[in-house]
């Protein structure tokens, strides 16, 4: 894993000793190791009388490094010493080694202190640091809770309550914030950084500022009746915002040991309660998200080519309803001149009214300043034809799903651009190559496919056809890291991923409600699982047009596996089409919130009639786990088709597509590691059986079957498919 840290004594006698660890100065086992050999040798050095501990390279250190937790997950020790047992860093190095030490120290902090590297920053005598700092314990986000003492030292330095907030949140903090709260002593420019942590440790030496050790500190706690109060408070609330979660109720009951029976009483539970989650589903999921989402924007054949991507300055879009003015937003928001085209003046007005609205609402939320809000809408210029089309390096295409209108667009688009410019199109479902079949540039022609809403959502799918350049997809890779969107490459099919690999769910619940199953039931089992929202109350926010334009694609293209219910159609006789009329699978009130809605059972008695479903008993008395099973692994069975075909490159792509697109729970690890850890065969047998009552809705694909067959994940292809991109 490398790393180390190094150690060097000026002619004051402090030494300064130094995390080197590229490229966050992560706290790996040498560095751990390394850390203590610094200590111990400045402790025993008759020249040194005091320690400034710092990282290398404007950051002190961005936690402990995740890439060793998989060894420690399966019990393998990692190097010899005292790190090796890492519940241990917090009893061993940082409070009998650091904070015990006899002569002071001082944390100087730049760039990240997060994680571990807070928790060592705690564990000095003082804290130093710039105005830029980022301050936080962030491990309950990996499924762990902090384990080098911070659940200990940070509600003694600032406080129960925010200490609460800062790990249940892992929000971090920066350096001005933590210096109001008392978790750091002073705010010093980067330049004066070293110098003013030498002379800080050296009048602490001197006893001209307090040596205080942070885990002893009883002056920000408060007393036990009032901290038992704020704890529960806590616990109720981590409960009703993640209940299938336990990681964050056991942080609370750390704290509260140390607080009821003292600080190294605290510290051995943190331990012991740090090994236990360790090992947990709920961590291995967390750390594959956290790994996944960060190989996303490697992709064979494209990324390791050497290309450089080109700069774009200037994008236009063509269309300012909510997905197109959703786009603007993102765009001018992180720096981007953006051209907003319409058909029509009162359908403009409207889009850069949208955009507008955006930014005024984070105004309002304090997220940004009304003199950046200025500066940012500058950066927005409607139009009303392609004039101004000349010079832009991107055009992204948010109309309507009509395959007619967009190949109309993508022929003008041809006309009135540079031969450079590339030609996105934010389409969910058509193909791109039936988008782009009357141009001559389909080397540049690529799918940018945002999710509602686009400037909120994290999600930016980035769809290749076989004709598309490297050098498109290396620039629009570009553009998504510069917007914060997490960027996923995949080929090019109709609904692509995640829209490809979701179709069944909707379906599925339709399937199970025709027969006999509870709309709202099924929609509480969903959300019960983890979802933001059920398949119904999903389908009443996105609007049945969008729901019927969208299901109509996969009808079409699989007829042979789609579940077609009248339901919707029926619906839409009456003028339901959902949240937006008030009216939909839910009634809605003016704040829009949701109630089931009786007169439901009228459309679903007629939707059986046409399609000559009868209702089974079973259907009513299904579990939860029936739910979720007969919902999720028509999904899990779509997602292996995806796979298979080649249009994902790596089964984590498909990961991290499925929870930031479609809101699949984190902490499940995404629809395929989902799916691996309920075993390929058991969901093969299950849909095999399903196939044979139900149809071929529920038939196993060749792939799921192969790998049930063999036992073996569904993450690691039988032959490597011939990847679509």
């Amino acid at each position: 894993m490398g790393g180390t840290t190094t150690i060097s004594v000026g002619s004051d006698g402090v030494a300064i000793i130094t995390i080197i660890n590229p490229p966050v100065n992560s706290l790996s086992f040498d560095v751990l190791n390394s850390l203590k050999e610094s200590f111990d040798q400045a402790l025993q050095r008759d020249d040194v009388k005091a320690i400034v501990v710092t990282g290398a390279r404007g950051k002190f250190s961005g936690g402990f490094d995740i890439s060793a937790f998989g060894a420690l997950q399966e019990g393998k020790a990692m190097t010899t010493g005292l790190a090796s047992k890492p519940g241990y860093v917090s009893i061993d190095i940082l409070s009998d080694t650091m904070e015990a030490a006899r002569k002071p120290s001082v944390a100087a902090i730049d760039g990240l202190a997060l994680g571990g590297g807070l928790e060592v920053a705690m564990a000095c005598t003082a804290r130093i640091a710039t105005s830029t700092a980022q301050l936080g314990l962030p491990e309950l986000q990996l499924g762990i809770i902090p384990g080098f003492g911070g659940t200990q030292r940070l509600p003694r330095l600032v406080g129960l309550a925010k200490a609460l907030e800062m790990m249940l949140t892992s929000k971090p903090v920066r350096g001005e914030e933590a210096h109001n709260l008392g978790l750091v002593d002073a705010i010093v420019s980067g330049d004066e950084l070293l110098e003013k942590a030498r002379q800080r440790a050296l009048d602490i030496l001197a006893y001209k500022k307090p040596w205080v050790l942070s885990l002893y500190r009883t002056d920000k706690i408060e007393p036990l009746g009032e901290a038992r109060e704020i704890l529960n408070f806590a616990r109720a609330q981590a409960r009703r915002q993640a209940p299938n979660l336990q990681h964050p109720q056991i942080c609370i009951d750390v704290i509260e040991e140390g607080i009821i029976s003292g600080p190294r009483a605290g510290l051995l539970k943190e331990y012991e309660a740090f090994q236990v989650l360790l090992k947990s589903d709920t961590c291995k999921s967390l750390i594959h998200v956290f790994f996944a989402q960060r190989g996303t924007t490697r992709v064979p054949g494209v990324t390791d080519l050497g290309l450089k991507p080109r700069q774009i300055r200037k994008i236009a879009i063509l269309g300012g309803g909510l997905m197109g003015s959703g786009i603007a937003t993102a765009l001018i928001l992180n720096g981007y001149q953006v051209v907003l085209k319409e058909v029509n003046q009162k359908f403009l007005d409207a889009g850069l009214g949208r955009v507008k609205a955006n930014l005024t609402s984070s105004v309002k939320k304090g997220k940004l300043t009304q003199e950046k809000f200025e500066k940012t809408i500058s950066r927005l210029k409607g139009v009303l034809d392609y004039e101004s089309f000349k010079d832009v390096d991107m055009v992204i295409e948010a109309v309507i799903e009509n395959v007619s209108l967009k190949q109309q667009i993508f022929l003008d688009l041809e006309k009135h651009c540079s031969p450079n410019c590339i030609l996105a199109s934010n389409t969910s479902t058509i193909d791109l190559d039936l988008i782009g079949e009357k141009t001559k540039s389909h080397d540049r022609i690529v799918g940018a496919h945002f999710f509602s809403p686009a400037h909120v959502m994290p999600l930016l799918e980035i769809v290749r056809t076989s004709k598309t350049s490297p050098q498109t997809v290396v620039d629009l890779l570009d553009v998504g890291k510069k917007i914060r969107k997490t960027p996923v490459v995949v080929g090019n099919c109709t609904g692509f991923a995640v829209n490809r690999m979701f179709f069944p769910y909707a379906q599925s619940a339709l399937l199970l409600v025709e027969r006999g199953a509870d709309i709202y039931k099924i929609d509480r089992a969903i959300t019960k699982f983890g979802m933001p929202m059920g398949p119904f109350r999903l389908c009443d926010l996105a609007g049945f047009d969008v729901a019927v334009a969208s299901g109509s694609q996969f009808v079409f293209n699989f007829p042979e596996r789609t579940y077609k219910s009248m339901i919707i159609p029926l619906m839409q006789e009456d003028k339901r089409a959902g949240e937006t009329t008030r009216k939909g699978f839910y009634l809605y009130n003016d704040k829009r919130k949701a109630s089931p809605d009786p007169e439901i059972k009228m459309y679903i008695e007629k939707a059986r009639e046409i399609s000559g479903v009868s209702v089974e008993p079973k259907f009513g008395k299904l579990s939860d786990k029936d739910i979720i099973e007969m919902v999720f692994f028509p999904v899990v069975n779509e997602a292996c088709r995806v796979y298979a075909e080649g249009i994902a490159v790596k089964a984590a792509d498909l990961d991290i597509a499925g929870v930031m697109g479609m809101g699949f729970p984190p902490y499940r690890g995404g629809v395929m590691f989902w799916g691996d850890s309920v075993g390929s065969k058991y969901i093969y047998e299950k849909l095999n059986e399903w196939s044979k009552m139900y149809g071929e809705f529920f038939k196993p694909c060749d792939y799921l079957a192969q790998r049930a067959a063999l036992g073996a994940p569904l993450s690691s292809p039988l032959d490597q498919a011939k990847p679509r991109l």
